[in-house]
């Protein structure tokens, strides 16, 4: 295949061109001169004999050379853009592969097409492969197998996993790529030498690990087994210190927080789990409070801005996203880095990280790896609800493991159980069918619809006019409706439409823009959906104005404005106001209604839950405690109860496959066994 480029020709073609700015030094005025010396010779100079250049005034001969270089990087770039869109390929894919390559990267792309699908491109496998074709490529191309291989196991990490059997690994390849065991086999071996990929054994069974994620986990078991191992007991008695704290604050501690405060004195790591009235606020504030009286320095995180907001609320200490306490940049190379690393500690002496169930593998190595050595470290979380979005079990491969301090507390408290949505949660973890008839129930109801319709209608009766009625809650600031699911009309999407037509319906008041899934207008709730390092957003506190950059998957927020003309939209998330454009809208959706996994991290006063039919691998246990959870101080369920007793009886957690938990134990001591890989 043979791609074209071209460059401007004639002396007004050439002039525009230089004056567009697309040359480094280049203005109009210069550009002008440039043009008047040497006519349609112009650019033919700057190329091949870029020395004459400086014949003209204020043009040095080191200004000369960097023309020079601009001007071939500049064809080079549009040449292989060319290249790419005949492949079919998209602009943005061409752009980082020129970041990455540069010059040399329409060579390396026609001999492996493959490249693309690399981490930092991101093509889609099979994009790949139709382009491979093009060139001619065989589909037993040693690359081409590579490539394959490393796309399922990536989409597996999507599900969660960070490893896969090799039996199951091996069978989906095969078939996907149309190829024998032998030439799977050949190319495994070729990406496990080359340390691309890692075996990992359980259950003496052989599985395969992204060179990523194997790292991870393996640091993450490593670290901790040292943090654990640190004893900061110097014959201080601390059973003494907790008394004095109970005295002073008159309060009197559960056996087990006294156990899990305890242990937070005098080791270097715990975990401190359990679920809705435990006390795990009440014990954590107390562990805080104490490490202040020890001159320690404590910061405290979570994984998104509604969970860090929600833990400064509760404990009166400030609290930051862990992406925000690491600090987002830019590396040599261009891509996103955490600045905060071994080479720049946090300067703590207490990491606190609450909502720790969703975190996951990658994400908390980076913390861990900026944090000083003798940092106390301390993971609060709920085993039982949803695991992370990334891959990994974090929190679960810990408690797991039973080679790590951890305290787990048990006890409702007296006046949580007055609470049917704490009791009944406790209810759904051990298993027992909850009671949705509950006469005295102040807190937690039951709806019966059984068709879709009925349910949607019921869901805006209750947004709109009920609950704001009864209980005085702002529909968009207070209630958030949940669903296990974006499809079907009881999913967030036919939900999303139906809220936002009766919360915020078109009026000549309110500009609106057409986007991918939904029409955006001004007023509406709204929900970013990917991480967004770059999304530069400005606060208003006081008289004081404070800039970052940064808007995450799962931050909740409102249209301010839209700009028509523009194609434009100013959004709210918390006083982090950020201004979108067209395609960054791309990852916002309508937020009236989210789904169970979206909701992670975050309270709300009112919850609303549909529950109906749809696909039983989404209506289980730990995602019904997860949406229950979700609610500070009322729940509605709107649907079948038979769905809700499935769910409650459906203990099938999402399985994940992770290296973590048996990592952890080889670090406790136990000598991993080699086994053969076929």
């Amino acid at each position: 295949m043979m791609c074209v480029s071209s460059l401007p020709e004639t002396i007004g073609a050439i002039q525009k061109y230089l004056s567009s700015g697309i040359i480094k030094g280049i203005g109009r005025v210069l550009a002008k001169k440039i043009v008047d010396k040497f006519g349609e010779d112009t650019l033919d100079i700057i190329e091949n004999d870029p020395q004459r250049l400086t014949e003209i005034s204020g043009i040095s001969s080191r200004e000369a050379k960097s023309i020079n270089k601009d001007l071939k990087e500049n064809f080079a770039a549009r040449t292989l853009m060319m290249y790419m869109n005949e492949l079919g390929v998209q602009t943005v894919y061409s752009v980082r592969a020129w970041k990455r390559w540069g010059n040399y990267a329409k060579e390396y792309i026609s001999k492996n097409p493959f490249i693309l699908a690399e981490d930092d491109i991101g093509l889609e496998f099979d994009v790949c492969d139709n382009i491979a074709e093009k060139l001619g490529i065989s589909i037993d191309d040693k690359n081409r197998i590579s490539a394959g291989i490393k796309y399922v196991l990536k989409e597996n990490a999507a599900a969660g996993h960070t490893c896969v059997p090799i039996s199951g690994l091996k069978k989906v390849c095969c078939k996907f790529l149309n190829i024998d065991e032998k030439l799977f086999a050949t190319a495994l071996d070729e990406q496990i030498d080359e340390e691309e990929m890692y075996y990992h054994f359980r259950d003496k069974k052989p599985y395969v690990a992204l060179k990523r994620y194997y790292t991870a986990e393996d640091y993450i078991a490593r670290r901790l087994s040292i943090m654990s191992s640190i004893s900061y007991d110097t014959g201080t008695d601390y059973s003494s210190i907790i008394d004095i704290d109970e005295q002073v604050n008159d309060i009197e501690y559960a056996d087990k927080q006294r156990e899990a405060i305890n242990l937070a004195l005098s080791k270097g790591f715990l975990v401190l789990t359990g679920g809705p009235g435990t006390g795990k606020t009440t014990t954590l504030n107390a562990m805080i409070s104490l490490f202040e009286q020890q001159t320690l320095a404590v910061l405290i995180a979570a994984p998104t801005g509604r969970a860090a907001k929600r833990i400064s609320d509760l404990t009166g200490y400030e609290a930051k996203t862990i992406h925000r306490l690491l600090e987002v940049g830019h590396g040599a190379d261009g891509n996103l880095i955490f600045l905060h690393n071994e080479t720049n500690l946090l300067d703590c002496d207490v990491m606190i990280i609450d909502e720790m169930s969703m975190v996951d593998s990658e994400l908390f190595e980076a913390l861990l790896r900026a944090i000083p050595i003798s940092c106390k470290l301390i993971l609060v979380g709920d085993s039982d609800q949803l695991p992370s979005v990334g891959a990994g079990n974090v929190l679960g491969d810990i408690i797991d493991s039973g080679v790590m301090p951890v305290v787990r507390l048990t006890e409702i408290f007296r006046q949580a159980r007055e609470s049917a949505i704490v009791t009944n949660a406790h209810k759904i973890v051990g298993g027992e069918m909850i009671d949705l008839v509950g006469k005295d129930n102040k807190d937690f109801f039951f709806m019966q619809r059984l068709d879709q319709s009925g349910i949607q209608q019921l869901v805006v009766e209750l947004c709109k006019e009920r609950l704001p009625s009864a209980y005085g809650f702002d529909p968009l600031a207070d209630i958030q409706v949940l669903s296990p699911t974006k499809k079907s009309g009881a999913g967030t999407i036919e939900l999303n439409k139906k809220l936002q037509s009766e919360l915020n319906p078109p009026s000549s008041k309110k500009s609106e823009i057409k986007a991918f899934t939904y029409t955006f207008r001004t007023g509406d709730k709204v929900m970013q959906t990917k991480n967004d390092y770059d999304i530069v957003w400005a606060k208003e506190i006081g008289d004081k104005k404070e800039q970052g950059t940064g808007i995450f998957n799962g931050d909740i927020g409102h249209i301010v404005s839209i700009n028509k003309f523009l194609k434009t939209a100013v959004i709210d998330f918390d006083g982090r106001v950020a201004v979108y454009n067209y395609q960054m809208l791309e990852n916002i959706e309508l937020a009236y209604a989210v789904t169970v996994h979206k909701s992670q991290g975050s309270e709300f006063d009112a919850v609303i839950l549909t529950v109906f039919t749809g696909y039983d691998k989404l209506y289980y246990r730990n995602l019904l405690y997860t949406a229950v959870t979700r609610a500070k101080k009322l729940l509605i369920i709107v649907g079948s109860s038979k769905r809700v007793e499935f769910m409650i009886n459906n203990n099938i957690k999402n399985q994940r496959f992770t290296c973590l938990k048996d990592m952890l134990k080889e670090q406790d001591g136990d000598e991993a066994d080699i086994y053969e890989t076929d």
